[in-house]
């Protein structure tokens, strides 16, 4: 799974999820791109589930880039334990989405191939999600 190398400090608060992206939201190096269209936080497992499924219908033709990377902490304490005695212990990483992110991005195969990996891909996600074509949307 993806996990960031090294972290200024372990344990981060959890924050708000309200505006629009305000970086990542053009095509940047393929032609074909998965773009969010909510709020949400996306595990590092939940992108490596869509991760297989775009490889998967790219075979050996094509390039993916992911253009998001899980670097947030999440906490969770252990069941039935009672409340107080401090924050929990780091149960994953997850990504902050918000609507206007390119989340993937593909080249190198057909545009139809490459749309339908894509709805694919955006069924293993928690957020909505919409299919860009160089400019025109699905």
């Amino acid at each position: 799974m993806l996990t960031p190398a090294k972290m200024k400090f372990r344990k981060q608060h959890k924050g708000r999820m309200t505006g629009k992206a305000c970086v990542g939201g053009r095509l940047s190096f393929g032609t074909v791109g998965l773009l969010a269209t909510e709020c949400g936080w996306i595990s590092s497992k939940q992108i490596e589930a869509a991760r297989i499924v775009l490889s998967r219908c790219v075979r050996r033709g094509g390039k993916v880039w992911i253009r998001i990377f899980p670097d947030k902490p999440i906490t969770k304490k252990p069941a039935e334990v009672r409340m107080g005695k401090g924050k929990g212990a780091v149960e994953g990483y997850v990504a902050v989405i918000r609507p206007g992110r390119i989340l993937y991005e593909m080249d190198g195969i057909s545009d139809e191939v490459a749309a339908r990996a894509m709805v694919l891909a955006g069924a293993k996600l928690p957020v909505q999600t919409k299919v860009i074509i160089l400019s025109k949307e699905i």
